[in-house]
């Protein structure tokens, strides 16, 4: 992953396996909210002491084009208040590429709006600022690209990413988009304590199963909070009937 600034241009955006990105305008903020409790006593305490609430997950408002059958079209009609799976892939001065940063989540859609503004129509989605599932286990909505989007015909032989720089104890959960391909496939995250194709094996519990890759689909896995996440990361699939598979994989340690 390249350091320093980037622009709006570099990131994507993908709606429970749609890529909305050549739709979309600007999306956030991208926020994990943590309101203070006041648990002053106030008889007692000579200041006032304050502890962070449940985290409030949001990944803002997505501002876009609306087009008779492209996906803000098809979001709109079918999945109005429901919760979509979001990933929100910033590149750095470029497309993103495996170890770029990504928000993402499950999150519910709060307001859908369509309107004319300057000769087009565009549509703007809210989201609610909760996470079903991350706000109850896992409460950093921040992780890492595995696997951007272009498609795969073999498994993947090459060294993975240093997320972290040492091996993480608290589990996490991984966010996977099928955009297209043929036949059924299993998409997978390794880890490894060493860098190199033969260090890596299957992270226990971070896998879709088996998956019908003809039609976009999308999805969490989490793990358990107590699991092991080796050092280093990788992308992983396996063929079974498909003959290709465009993914977008991307996994945040807990």
């Amino acid at each position: 992953m390249a350091t320093g600034r980037t622009l709006n241009r570099w990131a994507r955006v993908y709606l429970n396996g749609y890529d909305v990105s050549c739709y979309s305008r600007t999306i956030g903020p991208l926020s994990a909210d943590f309101n203070s409790v006041d648990v002053t006593a106030d008889m007692c305490d000579a200041v006032r002491g304050y502890l962070p609430d449940a985290a409030s997950i949001s990944p803002g408002t997505l501002n876009g084009i609306l087009s008779a059958g492209g996906p803000l079209d098809s979001l709109g009609n079918v999945y109005d208040g429901a919760a979509l799976s979001v990933t929100v892939a910033l590149g750095i001065r470029a497309a993103p590429a495996e170890g770029d940063p990504a928000f993402h989540g499950y999150f519910n859609i709060a307001s859908y709006q369509a309107q004319e503004s300057s000769g087009a129509i565009t549509a703007s989605l809210q989201f609610d600022q909760r996470s079903p599932i991350l706000v109850q286990n896992h409460v950093n909505p921040w992780g890492v690209l595995l696997h951007a989007n272009s498609a795969v015909t073999a498994v993947n032989s090459a060294a993975g990413i240093d997320d972290r720089g040492a091996a993480t104890a608290l589990g996490g959960y991984m966010v996977y988009h099928v955009l297209a391909g043929d036949g059924t496939a299993t998409i997978k995250v390794q880890d490894a304590a060493v860098n190199n194709d033969g260090g890596f094996a299957d992270l226990s519990g971070a896998t879709t199963g088996v998956i019908a890759c003809d039609a976009v689909s999308s999805g969490i896995v989490a793990l358990g909070i107590g699991a092991t996440v080796r050092r280093y990361l990788r992308w992983q699939v396996v063929l079974g009937t498909a003959n290709t598979v465009t993914f977008v994989l991307s996994f945040t340690r807990s």
